[in-house]
């Protein structure tokens, strides 16, 4: 390991780091435009010049390697110079917009001209004017501003894999762009404004709403997928204008997906703030009293056999537990958490898990991706399969609709017949799984979300225990189940499945139809076939005028995630804190203390009053919830169903990525982003206007 000394320490610091790395390991402050972490080296901005002994010059302390007996000057008054000189070029062309650019006050330029730039400028010519750039409806151009540090074309090419941006012209005649006219289609690309230092790409549907100062920032967690990726939610008033991420190796690294990033404003739109009770075929406000009064009346008399639940995908675990409590009480048996049907057991963690866990992702040397498309359904875990490819000595199998994932693949088959190939060792593809050291496959929703589900779910775990998948002794699980649902893992983890003798979802849905289920609750739930619920009482609980609130006869107004405390379970099954930014809009509430105060109604107070109590309730009786933070690993067992499986072809089960909850139905920036990357309204090519 090289030893160098950095302003008189000396430190030692791993092979391959730059001495941009070593000076910040030694608690050196060192500016720069160009280098990030997550990217390549690009070298263009020059704002990390350092001194070093016998270099004639300063150097680019981010292209630079750290080498043994190197000593390095980061304040001499030859670097202050250079670095006034650098930013002095970078201001020549560079607008004054700070009094109205949307990135004031979180602007790496106007920090570092502050902190290490000159006071003065010495350009009297006229500016350099560029038009802007069209990148589609998230992203507003200022490419007047742009100080070419490289790093969107970097991202675009090297993380999101959509190689669309890039720098044409020379000289002061460069500009960066895509190279034809058209929105940049990448389901990552709102990073690109965390990415930019200067203000050139901001958020379109943020443009001039707030200055950074007048938000309160919330640390939350994200609900529009499975992944838990980790954020910040900030708000003014009682209004979310803008979600960020917030840095976690563990689960999203820096990146969020755009529909967690811009589909908040879905949070202002179709909000359910009242309590309503169906009258003569039309839903009419009502205050709590009587929307608890009219369920009492209707579940007099009923026997708990034909009452139901179902839980939707973005309920938190406070409510499911609260509910599930609910449901005992009345003596039902029936709920259910998996509203798609997915043939998931709740009996085995490990059967449901991602057991590799995201960042384990980087250990894996082969991987089997069965009945899904991770770049739809989990976008950023998508980003870290990309990632270990790009290392190289990845190869990558999938088995149901081809799309581009933004990386290579060799597409095995279509379906069910594929994955029995390749656990009878008919495959080649097997071979690959069995000489691998760390193979891994993941098995989507596509796949199991079907009639023959526990079929396809058995094979899977017979090919992971024949392909070595599966090893205690080296703490390696290849096995995984990508969840699509916020809620689901933290579902399964606390039991909201039948109990015994209970219905599922599909047999819930058939007993309504049949009149055998007289009560249908209905926690979120809004992606089921709500014409299949006959003439059973619907009771629902929601945030939005979804279709689950159209079918009910009571609705119950509750909080959405930005609105409330909850517990969320991402797909690897690592609990996360989600945390209210706002308050719930009119007499809406957080979901758990509805649940309560109705259980008070029917007579059957469930055995909690407040959050502390609640969540101890939970931990006591599902010990896993009380390690925040941590994906603990699942024991091996037997799970699946040995039957014959079906012959139809896996297929996606998002058809829209922009729109699969209540919360981007509602959004106005995701009906444009449908318009544009799904229907298809945006074919333009040339230059936009």
């Amino acid at each position: 390991m090289p030893k160098l000394t950095v302003n008189g320490r000396e430190i030692e610091v791993e092979q391959g780091l730059t001495v941009l790395q070593a000076c910040e390991q030694a608690g050196v402050e060192i500016p720069r435009f160009c280098y990030h972490e997550r990217l390549s080296i690009a070298g263009n901005c020059r704002m990390c010049l350092v001194a070093m002994e016998r270099s004639p010059k300063p150097i680019a302390s981010c292209a630079m390697p750290a080498a043994d007996g190197m000593v390095i000057h980061t304040d001499t008054p030859e670097v202050q110079k250079a670095r006034k000189g650098v930013m002095e070029f970078l201001l020549i062309n560079h607008p004054l917009d700070c009094p109205i650019c949307d990135q004031g006050g979180e602007c790496d330029l106007q920090d570092q001209a502050m902190g290490y730039g000159p006071d003065h400028s010495r350009f009297h010519e006229n500016k350099r004017a560029v038009p802007e750039k069209y990148m589609g409806p998230l992203i507003k151009t200022f490419m007047t501003r742009c100080i070419h540090c490289t790093r969107c074309i970097r991202f675009a090419t090297e993380v999101a894999g959509v190689p669309e941006l890039g720098a044409t012209g020379r000289g002061e005649h460069v500009e960066v762009g895509t190279y034809v006219g058209k929105a940049l289609s990448s389901e990552l690309s709102g990073n690109l404004i965390d990415l930019c230092p200067v203000g050139a790409l901001t958020s379109a549907p943020y443009a001039f709403h707030a200055r950074s100062w007048e938000l309160r920032k919330t640390e939350s967690v994200d609900v529009m997928d499975a992944v838990g990726s980790n954020i910040r939610v900030d708000a003014r008033g009682l209004e979310v204008l803008r979600v960020l991420p917030r840095t976690n190796d563990e689960v999203n690294e820096e990146w969020i997906s755009d529909k967690t990033r811009f589909a908040c404003d879905g949070l202002r739109r179709q909000r359910l703030d009242r309590p309503y009770v169906r009258c003569d075929g039309k839903l009419h406000p009502a205050t709590w009293s009587e929307a608890f009064a009219a369920i009492a009346d209707r579940l007099r008399g009923v026997d708990g056999v034909r009452v139901a639940a179902l839980a939707g995908d973005s309920a938190d675990a406070e409510s499911m537990f609260a509910l599930k409590g609910l449901m005992a009480s009345l003596g039902s048996p029936n709920r259910d958490c998996r509203q798609d049907g997915a043939k998931l057991e709740a009996g085995v963690r490990a059967s449901y898990l991602f057991n590799t866990t995201i960042a384990g992702i980087e250990r894996a040397d082969a991987c089997l991706l069965i009945g899904t498309n991770p770049r739809r359904e989990a976008t950023v875990l998508n980003a870290r399969l990309r990632k270990r490819h790009l290392a190289g000595g990845f190869p990558i199998g999938l088995i149901g609709e081809a799309a581009d994932l933004t990386y290579a693949y060799q597409h095995l088959g279509a379906g069910p017949e594929t994955l029995a190939e390749l656990v009878a060792g008919r495959h080649p593809f097997a071979d690959t799984l069995d000489k691998a050291e760390t193979p891994m496959l993941i098995l989507g929703m596509g796949a199991l979300a079907r009639a023959d589900g526990a079929a396809v779910l058995f094979a899977a775990r017979r090919l992971a225990e024949q392909c070595g998948l599966v090893d205690p002794d080296h703490a390696w699980n290849g096995f995984n189940v990508l969840q699509m649902a916020a809620a689901r893992v933290g579902g399964l983890d606390l039991g909201f499945v039948p109990a015994d003798g209970g219905r599922d979802t599909e047999a819930i849905l058939d007993g309504a139809g049949k009149g055998e289920i007289e009560v249908v609750y209905l926690l979120g739930a809004d992606e089921i076939d709500t014409g299949r619920l006959g003439e059973a009482f619907v009771i629902y609980q929601g945030h939005h005028g979804d279709a689950g609130a159209m079918r009910a006869d009571v609705v119950l107004p509750g909080g959405a995630y930005t609105e409330k405390h909850g517990t969320y379970v991402n797909t690897e099954g690592r609990p996360q804190i989600g945390r209210p930014a706002v308050s719930p809009p009119g007499d809406a509430r957080e979901d758990w203390t509805i649940i309560r105060a109705l259980s008070a109604a029917l007579g059957c107070a469930l055995p909690f009053d407040e959050l502390a109590s609640l969540r101890a309730a939970i931990e006591e009786a599902h010990p896993v919830f009380a390690r925040i933070d941590e994906a603990t690993p699942a024991n091996w067992a037997a799970f699946g169903r040995d039957a014959e499986t079906g012959v139809d072809p896996f297929a996606s089960p998002v058809a829209n990525y922009y729109m699969t909850d209540p919360i981007s139905r509602a959004s106005a920036t995701m009906a444009q982003c449908t318009a544009t990357f799904v229907s298809g309204a945006d074919t333009k090519t040339g230059t936009h206007g």
